[in-house]
């Protein structure tokens, strides 16, 4: 089995092709550019350097949201694409999911955490001793909640994110149970874990057509909150 795999949700645009269990090429970037400019290059370098023909892939995993608006739709009209062009199925993987997927072995619980902006962060909680479940499900909160949480919980907690640098203070002030952070090689989006989690999605048939598929935003971008804003106001007047 063969899954190509996309993740442009966060800060990192990131391509992979995943086959069973092992990872034949993936492309990472967490730089100064725009997922616009950099994902179709990157996956265009990876068929050259594997010599991929794309027909042979079996399905398309993509990080199906939380995350950046505009990545998220970056990454769904370049799976979307894909798909219709090749005739291929679509794997819609939950960002927290596969961020939290990069931690196996770990015996404490994992918790990914996403800038959201105003206090916010996209997260959930997961364990992946040796199998990996979800302790509660991808969700968009305040830090301040997460914290209260993850200290009722009162469990040794692995962080990683791109909202570590953004709230670590805050963590670090009113966190209490044991906590740290996951090194630089795994405390991003990896494309990698979205192939992998693909390909036990695509095992158990879970896939959609590329007509099917919509990213999960969690909740309102901030264009549609203001103007959510501004109609309130009116009415109020």
């Amino acid at each position: 089995m063969r899954i190509l795999a996309l993740d442009s949700s966060g800060l990192v645009a990131t391509v992979a092709v995943v086959e069973d269990e092992q990872t034949i090429a993936e492309y990472t970037v967490n730089y100064k550019k725009t997922h616009s400019q950099t994902l179709l290059p990157m996956l265009d370098e990876i068929v050259k350097m594997t010599e991929l023909d794309l027909n042979t892939i079996d399905a398309i995993a993509t990080s199906g949201g939380p995350g950046s608006f505009t990545g998220l739709r970056i990454g769904a009209a370049t799976a979307k694409g894909l798909g219709m062009a090749l005739g291929k199925p679509l794997i819609h993987i939950p960002t927290v999911d596969a961020l939290a997927y990069n931690l196996f072995g770990t015996s404490r619980l994992i918790c990914p955490i996403m800038d959201a902006r105003r206090n916010q962060v996209y997260t959930g909680i997961y364990r992946f001793e040796s199998e990996f479940w979800t302790v509660e499900g991808q969700m968009a909160i305040g830090i301040d909640e997460l914290v209260e949480k993850l200290n009722v919980k009162g469990e040794p907690v692995v962080f990683l994110g791109d909202a570590v640098p953004v709230q670590r203070a805050y963590l670090e002030e009113f966190l209490k149970v044991d906590h740290i952070f996951a090194p630089a090689h795994m405390n991003r989006q990896r494309a990698a874990a979205v192939g992998t989690l693909g390909v036990s999605y695509y095992k158990k048939g879970l896939t959609e057509t590329a007509a099917e598929h919509r990213p999960d935003y969690l909740r309102l971008s901030q264009a549609e909150r203001e103007r959510a804003e501004r109609e309130k106001a009116a009415k109020g007047c």
